[in-house]
């Protein structure tokens, strides 16, 4: 489908027009051809291209590793294996994002267990949350289970 507006790019591929403009400035995407008037024009290849890019955000790869598939798809004499590779390596990062979630989550609910137990229904000033997020250590006490949510104050309202 020579010929291609950028709006009918987007719509077949599901990318917005402004991200395709910064896929060409950042060379992920090669400049479209234009027409006498200056409009982009796009072809099949820059359908499936696109295609591709859009899966590998949606897969969260960065840029980088996804130029780097770019590449791999439209080079027949590489091997599958670097794909695999890059998609190993990505799958480390994920898991590691993943560990990294997993105790963020368990540093909120010490967080909120805290403040349900010390500091409920009271002046935010007192709230243990708010204490523990204000001390400079970088990491709050609570986020260590070393705060005060051990109940030593009777949680207001009950």
């Amino acid at each position: 489908m020579p010929g291609m507006k950028i709006g009918d790019l987007a719509r077949r591929t599901g990318t917005n027009t402004p991200t395709i403009r910064y896929y060409e400035e950042i060379g992920l995407i090669p400049r479209a051809d234009r027409q006498d008037g200056g409009q982009r024009r796009y072809g099949d290849e820059d359908v499936k291209r696109l295609t591709l890019i859009r899966r590998c955000r949606e897969f969260g790869f960065p840029i980088e590793q996804i130029r780097s598939l770019v590449t791999l798809a439209e080079e027949p004499g590489r091997s599958c294996l670097e794909a695999r590779d890059l998609s190993r390596e990505h799958l480390a990062a994920v898991r590691t994002k993943l560990r990294e979630l997993k105790a963020l989550e368990r540093s909120l609910v010490r967080f909120v267990e805290s403040c349900e137990t010390a500091c409920a229904g009271g002046p935010g000033p007192d709230c243990t949350i708010l204490e523990d997020l204000a001390k400079p250590s970088g990491r709050a006490k609570v986020a260590a289970g070393m705060g005060r949510g051990t109940g030593r104050r009777r949680a207001r309202g009950s």
